[in-house]
């Protein structure tokens, strides 16, 4: 691909971002992403057969930038805690800054395929992410801790997604919150 092919290929995945995250993937018409990228519909079939393959090449895209800088920042971290907030941080903000966009996580072409391997293989690189952090502790059964601590972080995205009002400071709140909880339990809590 040419600098002005990639180019091209790189607006039409950001128009379309932009597009399905305010409509959602069936609200969506190819006319409303070329009109958005400033460019005929003819010249986006030319890198994408159908909408389908435009969504799921956004997805992509995204959930890759995702993992290459989760890896980053836990790599940057040591110890536990210190990693541990790292994962929990680049949860909640990778949400926080598309919670405007929320409508590309619930209005997704759930009956395509390869979305679904592909978000397993997504859901599957990020355990292992935390699972490597949580073994590199010596915590025991890591995957099943790996599982929960995902999960709550998942919980909290909701928060993110459907709470208009959801602020910076109660993102760094609930960060904060959802660490030390995972690590302590909540007895601590109760004294």
């Amino acid at each position: 691909m040419s600098g002005a092919q990639r180019e091209k290929h790189e607006a039409i995945l950001d128009s379309a971002f932009e597009i399905f995250g305010q409509k959602g993937f069936y609200e969506t018409k190819i006319s409303d992403i070329t009109e958005h990228a400033g460019i005929a519909k003819g010249t986006m079939y030319l890198y994408f057969k159908s909408k389908e393959e435009l969504f799921i090449a956004v997805t992509r895209r995204d959930w890759e930038t995702f993992l290459r800088n989760l890896s980053y920042r836990v790599k940057q971290a040591d110890g536990l805690l210190p990693k541990l907030r790292q994962v929990a941080e680049h949860h909640l903000e990778y949400y926080y800054e598309r919670k405007s966009h929320g409508k590309i996580f619930f209005h997704a072409p759930n009956n395509d395929s390869e979305l679904m391997k592909m978000m397993h293989g997504f859901l599957t690189r990020y355990m292992a992410i935390v699972k490597d952090v949580l073994e590199e502790a010596g915590m025991p059964d890591p995957d099943f801790y790996a599982k929960a601590f995902i999960g709550m972080l998942d919980r909290l995205k909701m928060d993110i997604l459907f709470e208009g009002e959801f602020t910076r400071e109660e993102l760094e709140l609930r960060v904060d919150q959802t660490v030390r909880l995972f690590l302590r339990g909540s007895e601590r809590e109760l004294n």
